[in-house]
């Protein structure tokens, strides 16, 4: 059993909390931090949570704890972090890790240097349908991977920090492209170097600061692309959507949203439908196990086994920092308007990738292009001369 201090109360704390104490967990949240006295009340009472406290260090240091989780605004991961590495507690952050990259790898050098154990808590890579996708691609059932697109949009999110990039330290892009970036990462291959970056981003509807709404590809060392699409103008709830495209097959993956439970009320369902619903009337999208389907079950029980076995996690500070490389190169290119290198200050994949092609013989004489069956029923073959490239076509 592993006896937990949770750090915050907002609903990223409640999602993990839920997550951790379902389905009878034999791991605890013994404690919970908020900055909110009332709200670490409540908190600690809705959950059956023994302590709540308004000091960090109070937390960090508990005796009991075991596994410090960091569930706080963005300008605070650095400091809780390093509160719970100095007093030797493993820890868990979730995304992003840090503002930019510089922030992240000072983190990253803070764990490595203590020897505590760390998971970046990069929920969407854990969610069913994206290990059993995953697990497919891994079997060669798609061929090598080319392109991944990674959308995730909704109305945008639930508390004030997110609005003030000072705090959060971006708009959309480092809000959800760290969900897309490494979900591109994931199926394309995390031993893969990403190169650069190109980035559209602008302030399209929100009265704020920071970007809300973003499209970005990123070109990876075997010249495979990941794109993402961000949004925090998207009406409707909230939309999590995966294409992954390989030489052999492709996938879709629906995660949120539209996943096959649907609900007319002409009342209203009378409470909370899913994370980012915008109406409780009409047709309606409810979710099942929510904190199942979002990944948190499969993440948690992955953080905790590899706590136990001596491993490290899925998703570790490192993969953490790649992310925020690479966020840190797309600003850099909405500004520049030009491909960006991903700058990283030690990259710990593979130096020598296999470039990504797939030519296949027709013969001896030709590479197959394609193969078609027409509506008369006629079989065509495209196919290119390997001296001349001429592209001819025959019919068989």
């Amino acid at each position: 059993m592993k006896k937990i201090a949770m750090l915050g109360t907002g609903l990223i704390g409640t999602f993990y909390t839920m997550s951790l104490h379902g389905l009878r967990s034999r791991d605890r949240v013994v404690t919970v931090y908020s900055r909110s006295e009332e709200r670490g009340r409540k908190f600690a009472a809705d959950f059956d949570i023994p302590k709540f406290t308004t000091s960090l260090q109070e937390a960090v240091t508990d005796p009991e704890v075991d596994v410090v989780v960091v569930g706080l605004p963005n300008n605070l991961h650095r400091e809780a972090i390093f509160a719970a590495a100095d007093a030797g507690k493993a820890v868990l952050c979730t995304k992003p890790l840090g503002r930019n990259a510089e922030e992240a790898w000072e983190i990253l050098r803070k764990v490595e240097q203590t020897g505590v154990f760390h998971g970046y808590l990069e929920d969407l890579v854990y969610t069913p349908k994206h290990l059993k996708a995953h697990a497919s691609v891994e079997a060669g059932a798609i061929g090598k991977v080319m392109w991944v697109r990674s959308r995730e949009a909704h109305p945008g999110p639930h508390s004030d920090w997110f609005w003030n990039p000072e705090i959060s330290g971006g708009g959309a892009i480092l809000d959800l492209g760290c969900h897309c970036i490494e979900i591109g990462r994931s199926f394309i291959g995390k031993h893969i170097r990403p190169l650069e970056v190109v980035c559209w981003a602008d302030t399209q509807v929100k009265p704020i600061a920071a970007e809300d709404h973003a499209i970005g590809l990123v070109r990876y060392a075997n010249g495979a692309i990941g794109q993402f699409e961000v949004s925090w103008c998207f009406r409707g709830g909230m939309e999590l959507k995966d294409e992954v495209a390989g030489v052999d097959g492709s996938i879709r993956i629906d995660n949120f949203l539209r996943t096959g439970f649907e609900m007319f009320s002409a009342p209203g369902k009378g409470g909370y439908v899913a994370e980012k619903a915008e109406t409780e009337s009409g047709w309606i999208f409810p979710v099942g196990d929510e904190v199942h389907e979002l990944g948190y079950n499969n993440m948690f029980t992955d953080m905790f086994n590899a706590l136990e076995k001596g491993a490290a996690p899925i998703e570790d500070f490192y993969d953490g920092y790649v992310v925020n490389a690479i966020m840190d190169a797309c600003y850099r290119s909405v500004k520049s308007k030009k491909w960006e290198p991903v700058e990283l200050k030690e990259w710990r994949g593979s130096d020598q990738v296999e470039p990504l092609t797939a030519f296949v013989e027709y013969d001896a004489a030709y590479w197959l292009v394609k193969t078609e069956t027409l509506p008369d029923g006629r079989r065509k073959v495209i196919l290119k001369d390997k001296k001349t490239g001429e592209i001819i076509q025959r019919e068989g």
